[in-house]
């Protein structure tokens, strides 16, 4: 076979490349000799460039295909080897009559006049003609710069500064001189009568760091025990 000239854009894939082929060497499209395109075939996938090689992936899959034919043939017997000419000779008919259809719309497509306009340059105007509420003008140019902040009602605002701030240390006082009264409380009891959420918070906390130091445990079920001061506690 002669050696293969043509370049990539010569051809729209694969199979319009095999249909080249098979016209070169005369071959009928119902009695192709597959086997001996291979070999060109193969030879011109190893001869495209690195920088060829993403539009070409196409080819590449179509080389791996007949690749794959050429090992089955070698098989004794099998059945695989027609299955895959009769679909590749199938598609290579069905690409041929389209093939023959697009050129025959091609030529009946020669000689027709076209005529288009050339695309209206639009002028838009530079003026900016809308109207607005001079009000809305003067909150959107607050809002940009910051300042259309609301300030807070001092009924609200007045609660949060003037809150008394309970501290942890007094309501540890308060926890162990009720355990003296009492060895055994529910913990819920030292909530039962907090006033506001900084007097809860210090409870919490107070608990916590008895229990740390070893002052107090907590049972499964919420019991507080009041350990004896003759006992060894964690920290010591």
């Amino acid at each position: 076979m002669a050696e293969l000239t043509f370049k990539i854009n010569d051809f729209e894939g694969p199979l319009d490349l095999l249909l080249h082929l098979i016209s070169k060497h005369k071959m009928q499209l119902f009695d192709i000799r597959i086997y001996q395109l291979i070999d060109q075939y193969l030879d011109y996938i190893g001869n495209i460039g690195q920088e060829q090689l993403e539009p070409t992936s196409e080819f590449v899959e179509m080389a791996a295909r007949l690749v794959y034919m050429k090992s089955v043939a070698l098989l004794p017997r099998s059945e695989e080897k027609e299955e895959l000419e009769r679909e590749l000779t199938g598609q290579l008919i069905e690409y041929a009559l389209c093939k023959q259809a697009a050129n025959r719309l091609r030529d009946r497509s020669e000689g027709i006049n076209f005529f288009v306009r050339e695309p209206m340059v639009i002028k838009l105007p530079n003026d900016y003609n809308r109207k607005h509420d001079p009000l809305k003008l003067l909150d959107a140019f607050r809002a940009v710069q910051g300042r259309n902040r609301k300030e807070p009602d001092i009924e609200r605002f007045e609660p949060l500064v003037t809150a008394p701030v309970v501290s942890v240390e007094s309501r540890v006082i308060h926890i162990m001189g009720s355990l003296r009264k009492k060895n055994r409380r529910n913990i819920s009891e030292f909530f039962a009568h907090t006033s506001g959420r900084s007097e809860t918070v210090a409870t919490f906390l107070g608990i916590l760091e008895l229990i740390r130091n070893g002052r107090i445990t907590v049972d499964d079920d919420g019991t507080v025990n009041m350990k004896n001061d003759g006992e060894d506690s964690p920290n010591e």
